[in-house]
């Protein structure tokens, strides 16, 4: 049975874009991965490039508002923002929740190599714990 799981942000722009990208990556035919935002952006450019460099492709998700989803019963629910996680507007789910906070790479400084390296940084973050939460809640 394929597991449902929707990863929140503050905007549905990077964080949570990169965690849907590794998510479906590692879990494979075992999830439905989702991810939204209690606000909406654009996906961002820099998330797809630095997502593109690690081969998956990332540049046809969408941002997505937390309440297009109201109504699907999720197995996990992971913020990986402290804003989404304190500012999420209720959401009646059964699911299991779960939050890791990571750095925010849309708000790096610098020049352009450097801001890259900031999301290069942040993806890698994301990457090792996408791959942990399969091993450890969606493969026995």
């Amino acid at each position: 049975m394929k597991r449902r799981i929707l990863v929140l942000c503050t905007g549905n722009s990077c964080r949570s874009q990169i965690a849907e990208g590794y998510l479906r990556y590692f879990a494979g035919d075992e999830a439905e991965v989702f991810s939204a935002g209690i606000e909406t952006h654009e996906v961002n450019p820099r998330a797809i490039e630095i997502m593109k460099r690690d081969g998956i492709d990332i540049s046809k998700h969408t941002s997505n508002n937390i309440d297009d989803y109201r109504g699907i019963d999720f197995d996990y629910v992971l913020t990986v923002c402290d804003n989404a996680k304190e500012n999420c507007p209720y959401f009646p789910t059964s699911a299991i929740k779960l939050h890791c906070n990571f750095p925010d790479p849309a708000k790096a400084l610098g020049s352009d190599e450097e801001i890259m390296e900031q999301f290069r940084q942040v993806r890698e973050l994301i990457r090792k714990y996408a791959q942990n939460f399969v091993n450890e809640n969606l493969r026995p």
